[in-house]
């Protein structure tokens, strides 16, 4: 969940990445010159600060530019690529984002970092120690502000990293519809206390405070109806209302828009993400991959790639071999300083280091705990869709087969309340065993048979569903997990890419209020993984109309969460029969297509 890894993202390891060799991340010399809070103008006047690191030797370098809200000073003494950079003989700019520590003007969360992040690196460029070419790097936070400048276009950005972020803000503030809830945490963790010292402001006034208070307060936000009722955040964080007021439809949202946009860049971009990062990450990078590859038809090197790994979200999780309860082996890591600096050595510098030769595609499969090297994403897959059937009488869990279900088992009811929700019972993110759920009356849960052999599935994943209920709206949650031998049932991504708003059915036609007892379909089309199911598991999938608190609730009234609490408890049903074939679409590799 974002507000648990935007911390700092702090951290490395020694562990070397696929296709990097130890030669490569060998440091030079560790001796360079610094200065501090250096101004950095932009366009309105505003005078942002940065440090600066470069070699000591030599006059003009290329230049990284790093841009974070989590304060520079605090980078510095926790991350580690700006001085392997330095000794690889790159400059690096450290910059605090507007509002932030000691930066100038009013923080308004992504809103000015395609402008400033232009500013920013053109400066970068233009000062007496830069050759001109300037790369930008970071995950989260500092990897969206890399996008928001990118397609701004600055002229001296010759390459980039942008890790864990986003394409779109309808997969960012919201998740198919619905609100992202880990908004306020985020805020009050990492946001509100700074605020707070600087307009002299009543609470928590240091991180650590802000940790402990949370455990009072934040139960009272994320409970709250309306979403505008958190009057916590009032005076620290105006922009949040803001948000709130502009639907996912709302053209307002278009700054933070690059599904559009990347034909804007021609800078060298690796994307790279997790099957376990907050939702909008893996979305994001195989999103923003695919537009930029589309935007760069005939060209020679497109130069973009694409990296997946297990991980959950945060730099240093890049290092783990862990997600959450589930173990993937020590290939599993990574050492992102080596991937990134390898990456800027190639486009920066002109090394000959023959990332360019290299298949685009690389991703971890789960289960097999293997990288795999592809030329496209997603690779060449076997579309097979499994279909749901009713539970038998007596059982609680319903069937999930290549067949139709005949039309006397074909209906599968479930109730949903917004006042009593379905509970993630897990605050971190990561691969968890969900197999209580399976016992709850307000989830449905289909099982495939046994599996005879391993079965691959990497890709998008399609959900179509055929729904009706007795409300004006709902939420559909559709989890896939995998089911071991021994019972656990681990869910295979992130909550937030397995839901979609009934009402936003078609985004680009705004909210659709539904007609109580008319079925309608239902696409959930941002469902992505890579797992090898293996012989003796099961795949599984469980439906809700919640899974709090995750994601905001859908009051199923026909008014919105964001200015009202007139909620209502709705009836849901799944059709399964030949003329609504309720399915889930597979992307599997089998041995020909490997």
């Amino acid at each position: 969940m974002k507000f648990r890894a935007l911390l700092l993202l702090l951290c490395t390891t020694s562990v070397t990445t696929p296709r990097v060799l130890a030669e490569e991340v060998k440091p030079a010399k560790s001796d360079f010159k610094t200065e501090n809070n250096v101004a950095v103008p932009m366009r309105d006047g505003v005078l942002l600060r940065a440090d600066i690191l470069r070699p000591s030797a030599g006059e003009k370098f290329p230049v990284l530019v790093y841009r974070t809200p989590y304060g520079k000073d605090a980078a510095q003494r926790e991350y580690t690529t700006f001085k392997h950079a330095v000794e690889r003989g790159y400059a690096v700019v450290i910059v605090d984002v507007r509002g932030r520590y000691h930066s100038e003007g009013e923080f308004r969360p992504y809103e000015n970092e395609g402008r400033d992040g232009y500013d920013a690196i053109e400066w970068a460029a233009s000062q007496p120690w830069s050759n001109g070419a300037v790369g930008t790097f970071g995950l989260s936070y500092p990897g969206a502000v890399q996008w928001l400048a990118a397609v701004e276009n600055p002229p001296h950005l010759k390459a980039m990293v942008p890790a864990m972020t986003f394409s779109t803000p309808q997969n960012f503030f919201f998740a198919g519809g619905t609100w992202d809830m880990s908004w306020m945490e985020w805020i009050w963790d990492n946001i509100a206390w700074d605020i707070r010292v600087k307009k002299n402001l009543p609470g928590p006034r240091t991180y650590e405070e802000s940790l402990t208070a949370w455990k009072v307060e934040g139960p009272k936000m994320q409970s709250a109806l309306p979403l505008t009722n958190v009057p916590q955040l009032q005076q620290v964080a105006p922009f949040y209302f803001d948000w709130l007021h502009h639907p996912a439809e709302d053209p307002w949202w278009n700054w933070s828009e690059l599904r559009n946009k990347y034909g804007r860049t021609h800078a060298a971009v690796l994307n790279l993400s997790a099957w376990y990062d907050d939702n909008y990450g893996p979305e994001g990078a195989t999103t923003n991959y695919a537009g930029l590859l589309k935007s760069r038809v005939g060209n020679k090197d497109p130069q973009t790639q694409l990296l997946l790994g297990p991980w959950v979200h945060g730099v240093d999780n890049t290092a783990k071999t862990k997600s959450g309860e589930r173990e993937f082996g020590p290939t599993a890591a990574i050492d992102y300083d080596a991937v990134v600096l390898r990456w800027m050595d190639r486009y920066l510098k002109g090394a000959e280091n023959g990332v360019e030769r290299e298949k685009p595609v690389r991703y971890f499969v789960m289960g097999a705990n293997t990288w795999r090297d592809s030329d496209t994403w997603p690779p060449s897959a076997k579309v097979t869709p499994f279909f749901f059937a009713a539970a038998k009488a007596g059982d609680r869990v319903g069937q999930l087969g290549a067949n139709i279900a005949p039309k006397t088992s074909s209906i599968n009811e479930f109730s949903s309340d917004p006042v009593n929700p379905v509970v993630n019972e897990y605050q971190s993110s990561g691969a968890h065993d969900y197999r209580k759920l399976a016992e709850h009356v307000d989830v449905l849960t289909f099982d495939s048979e046994v599996l005879q052999d391993d079965m691959e599935v990497t890709g998008p994943i399609h959900a179509r569903m055929y729904v009706s209920c007795d409300s004006r709206d709902l939420d559909l949650w559709v989890r896939f997990e995998d089911v071991s031998p021994d019972g656990k049932a681990f869910n295979l991504m992130s909550p937030g890419l397995d839901v979609l708003r009934a009402s936003y059915r078609d985004m680009a036609r705004g909210r659709q209020w539904l007609e109580p007892g008319k079925i309608y379909e239902l696409d959930l089309k941002s469902l992505i993984t890579s797992n090898m199911f293996l012989k003796g598991h099961r795949m599984r999938v469980q439906i809700s109309g919640s899974f709090y608190p995750n994601f905001s609730r859908d009051l199923q009234s026909g008014k919105s969460e964001v200015d009202s609490s007139d909620s209502k408890k709705a009836r849901i049903r799944i059709y399964g029969d030949a003329q609504h074939p309720s399915q889930i679409v597979l992307p599997i590799i089998n041995r020909s297509n490997k």
